[in-house]
């Protein structure tokens, strides 16, 4: 049984005391889940384009040769083993092993010339999320820090929260899904920053999932899952099985989680906790977050469009989401196995895995919005951190190039059907368009109706800008 105190800590604006002890700690950390300073200045729009957004996030690098900016004419050295395939949209040649995608690719645009120069995983990860290049140098680490600026996601829970945009919506404002980023690889030694809300403080980090692996070599988002695998867990949401302090912890399905969740704060009540931990809680143990998260309501033909393996599974939950209300939701495509998008090797996973998934899970999610007229109000965007090198190895890898890399939006409002910039005819840097994180985040931003201007107050209590030089992609709405 959980334990939840009669009476709650006492908590100053930044104590790291929790007001819920559950084993391992609510929602993956041991802090208080709002802070009580205000946060921001910034004043929201009442211009937005979407109600919510969902960012698929293709960690490891996609090449954008094998995916959306073919070379054919290419020397042989640059173009890559993969034919064109023809799309519904003109001048778009889409690799083949992306058919669902080619034959529905009026439903959204692609941006060839994303481009920026931090050449790393774990920077350029913070950057895509965040907008803002990581304090860490290239090589100086792996893991988020403290200081890590907010992702996108928590700046938008922030001003839900406490800026103009007042929000009483009962399920959480940012997911990320199916797991954290890195907690899969090498038993989680390379959590990735970028996902998190960094200085802004861990009240606005996401309500995170986890699913584990079979196997240390095991990977999920390839294979078929079971209904037993796919959980979906609330990370660090656990129940002790004996007194307190007991580090034997057994873990739930996410329906028994909620359910004994909402047992304990049914028996105890809420008339102890300050307003800011009764809402926590009741976002916790709504019906409305209990019921999207719940797979057994969803048609079986539904979940098999999506393809069952963790990616296709992980899509469906995010749309799921996204209808009962959530605003945020990262849906990662992580490396679990050190490689996948990451492809130095090889393209073999890229060809017999990769794409397959990918395309399967990625073309059911926007037909499925598309029909139910989600996709008007969702803004949906699939990008990696970086592309790849456009001169491959001898088994067709390619090492890490940041230069150049495309992005799939939809949604919102965004031209269908599109192709925006030009680029080079190796594929190595963009001839028109050139487009950085800082221009994807300020595109975001405004989209949900937040000032691309924004400014926030930072632990030094300085007033900082969220985006520098940062410009509205409008090309997306032409």
């Amino acid at each position: 049984m959980f334990e939840v105190p009669n009476k709650p800590a006492k908590v100053s604006p930044l104590s790291r005391r929790t007001f819920l002890r559950a084993g391992g700690g609510l929602l993956g950390f041991n802090q208080v889940l709002f802070q009580g300073t205000e946060q921001s200045s910034a004043k929201l729009s009442n211009t937005a384009r979407a109600e919510s957004v969902i960012f698929v996030f293709l960690f490891g690098g996609p090449s954008q040769l094998e995916t959306f900016d073919m070379k054919p004419d290419a020397p042989e050295k640059i173009r890559g083993p993969f034919r064109p395939i023809g799309s519904r949209t003109p001048g778009l040649r889409i690799c083949e092993h992306l058919p669902r995608l080619a034959n529905i690719s009026d439903k959204y645009s692609i941006l060839k010339t994303m481009t920026h120069t931090y050449n790393d995983h774990s920077g350029a990860g913070h950057y895509l999320q965040t907008g803002k290049r990581w304090h860490v140098p290239i090589g100086g680490g792996f893991n988020p820090t403290q200081h890590d600026w907010p992702s996108m996601g928590s700046v938008l829970d922030c001003m839900a929260q406490k800026g103009s945009l007042r929000d009483t919506r009962p399920i959480p404002n940012y997911f990320v899904i199916p797991n954290s980023l890195g907690r899969l690889q090498e038993a989680g030694q390379y959590r990735r920053p970028g996902e998190h809300a960094g200085w802004l403080g861990r009240s606005f980090s996401p309500i995170t999932t986890s699913i584990d692996k079979k196997t240390p070599e095991d990977n999920p988002y390839w294979r078929g899952c079971t209904d037993a695998e796919l959980t979906f867990q609330i990370d660090g949401l656990v129940k002790s099985t004996e007194i307190p302090g007991n580090r034997v912890l057994m873990r739930e399905s996410l329906l028994g989680q909620f359910d004994s969740l909402r047992e304990s704060v049914d028996k105890t009540g809420l008339a102890g906790f300050t307003t800011l931990h009764q809402k926590a809680m009741a976002l916790l143990t709504s019906d409305r977050t209990r019921d999207a998260l719940d797979f057994a309501k969803e048609p079986e033909k539904i979940r098999d469009a999506y393809g069952r393996h963790l990616f296709g599974q992980s899509c469906l939950m995010a749309r799921r989401l996204v209808e009962a209300g959530t605003r945020f939701v990262t849906v990662h495509y992580d490396c679990c196995d050190g490689y996948s998008w990451d492809s130095h090797r090889n393209s073999k996973d890229v060809k017999d895995n990769l794409l397959p998934t990918f395309d399967q899970g990625m073309a059911a999610l926007l037909a499925d919005l598309d029909q139910r007229g989600l996709l008007k109000k969702t803004l949906v965007i699939a990008v990696g951190e970086m592309g790849r090198t456009p001169k491959a190895n001898l088994d067709w890898g390619r090492d890490h190039w940041s230069f150049l890399f495309p992005a799939l939006i939809a949604g919102a409002g965004v031209s269908r059907g599109a192709v925006l910039g030009q680029t080079d005819r190796d594929a190595s840097y963009p001839l028109t368009l050139a487009t950085t994180p800082e221009d994807l985040a300020a595109t975001v931003y405004e989209s949900v109706g937040i000032d691309p201007n924004l400014r926030m107050v930072d632990p030094l209590l300085r007033e900082v800008s969220m985006i520098e030089k940062g410009r509205v992609i409008r090309e997306l709405w032409a």
